[in-house]
């Protein structure tokens, strides 16, 4: 049977329903969580969070993929709870947005150590929550060049897919050629890696997502809702109808939609940077879908895009 690690327990893949793939619960950079100015108690991230994710789950949303990582303010603990309150499937991840976000204690490590690290998180659980990650991130550092521990993330990563069957989702898809070179050398499948943020407005132009794909790589559009035209638009914005034009481009060339993957990458409960105002989940059905269908987009490509080719990511590979 195929099946998925949620927070909950391994699920079938077919019980999924509609996915967000990139999103997450409460991401802070390193430290962050020491600072009192993001404090704050469980009772209000609840009053932030649960809304959203029940708001989700009534739109027709059943899985909620946090790709929030290591040193990142993952909390899978208070995940489990979310899922219990809301019925969505929290998928959480292991491994590191980037080198740069990795703490001195993992910045150090070989290849080998951080290779046993996201292995035990996928197989016996993250710390002591017993949840069991269902995805490895990874991530290429400040600068838009794979460092030498962003390297060695990446070698790690793939070791670990490649023994648990989890795939991989990248922070970025620049400077694509090492990491394709890293998982070709370690017999990992390219598609069982996400290379993401193909869509976001500083390097979408950088980006050679149709090379990606022809390697047989997935390619992740998951920024939609940082537009310019919104009134205090993050850095990484980008115009809405250009990006939408952009996904409908990619998808509209041979053999490109089963590779494509769609998100909000939006931050339930801001830890450490202020996220974007009004800015959510559930961006996917209020604002994509309905521009995917004014577009023109038929709607077993709608659910090729959001759940079958999610599921078919997600789903272990012994």
């Amino acid at each position: 049977m195929a099946r998925v690690n949620t927070v909950l327990g391994p699920v079938p893949a077919e019980t999924l329903g509609i996915v967000a793939f990139h999103e997450h619960i409460g991401y802070g950079m390193p430290g962050s969580e020491l600072d009192a100015k993001w404090w704050k108690s469980p009772e209000q991230k609840y009053e932030e969070t649960v809304p959203k994710l029940r708001r989700f789950h009534e739109l027709g949303g059943g899985t909620f993929v946090d790709a929030t990582g290591i040193c990142n303010g993952r909390d899978v603990d208070y995940y489990k709870s979310l899922s219990a309150k809301t019925g969505v499937h929290i998928v959480a991840c292991t491994g590191f947005v980037g080198g740069d976000t990795a703490l001195s204690h993992f910045a150090k490590a070989s290849v080998e150590y951080l290779a046993d690290q996201f292995i035990h998180e996928i197989t016996v659980g993250i710390g002591r929550s017993g949840a069991q990650a269902g995805i490895i991130k990874v991530g290429v550092s400040r600068g838009g060049r794979m460092t030498e521990l962003d390297k060695r993330i990446y070698r790690a990563a793939a070791r670990a897919a490649k023994l648990t069957g989890v795939p991989i989702m990248t922070h970025l898809a620049i400077d694509a050629e090492p990491a394709v070179e890293i998982f070709h050398d370690e017999g990992l499948p390219l598609d069982r890696v996400v290379f993401g943020h193909v869509d976001d407005g500083v390097n979408a132009d950088k980006t050679n997502d149709v090379w990606i794909a022809e390697q047989g790589g997935r390619i992740g559009f998951d920024t939609f809702g940082y537009e310019t035209e919104l009134p205090d638009p993050p850095f990484w914005a980008r115009p809405r109808q250009e990006r939408l034009d952009h996904f409908l481009r990619f998808i509209g060339g041979p053999g490109r939609l089963e590779k494509v993957l769609a998100s909000a990458d939006a931050n339930c409960s801001p830890l450490g940077w202020p996220g974007v105002k009004g800015h959510t989940v559930n961006y996917i059905f209020e604002d994509l879908i309905p521009d995917l269908r004014k577009a023109g987009v038929d709607e077993a490509t709608i659910t090729t895009i959001f759940v079958d080719n999610p599921a078919n990511f997600l789903t272990l590979h012994a």
